[in-house]
């Protein structure tokens, strides 16, 4: 069988991780937080940054992530492009404009119907091509 995982928020981060730790096929992070940048005061110190593991990433990774973010900023999702590019590993990221955390969350005041539409499309565009076998 062919594996993929998703996640949003900290489950971002988790996806990340578990793609560079286990096989997948195909990965999904939608604007995963502290993979690249050092977590606020308040946040618990062991959620260090994750950047480093880039290397092992053992399958394709769809990134989406909203401008206004802070968690993950534009600047980290730069930085996470930037070294995903210079190990050759195959990722493509989106970034919506007018798009902040959580844009996925229907329930919430950060739901940003446009992007959730084209990530939701994304997603499945990008599941049907790596998963499919």
């Amino acid at each position: 069988g062919r594996f993929g995982v998703i996640g949003h928020c900290s489950g971002g981060r988790h996806a990340y991780l578990a793609a560079c730790s286990l096989r997948f096929d195909a990965a999904v992070d939608c604007y995963g937080a502290f993979i690249v940048e050092d977590p606020p005061e308040g946040i618990p110190k062991t959620m260090k940054p994750i950047r480093n593991l880039a290397a092992n990433l053992s399958c394709p990774l769809l990134g989406l992530f909203g401008v206004e973010d802070r968690f993950p900023a534009p600047d980290g999702v730069a930085a996470l492009d930037a070294e995903l590019t210079r190990l050759g590993k195959p990722h493509s990221f989106t970034s919506y404009e007018g798009a902040g955390h959580a844009f996925f969350s229907v329930d919430r005041p950060a739901y940003r119907v446009e992007a959730a539409l084209d990530g939701w499309r994304r997603i499945n565009e990008f599941f049907a091509a790596h998963l499919k076998g």
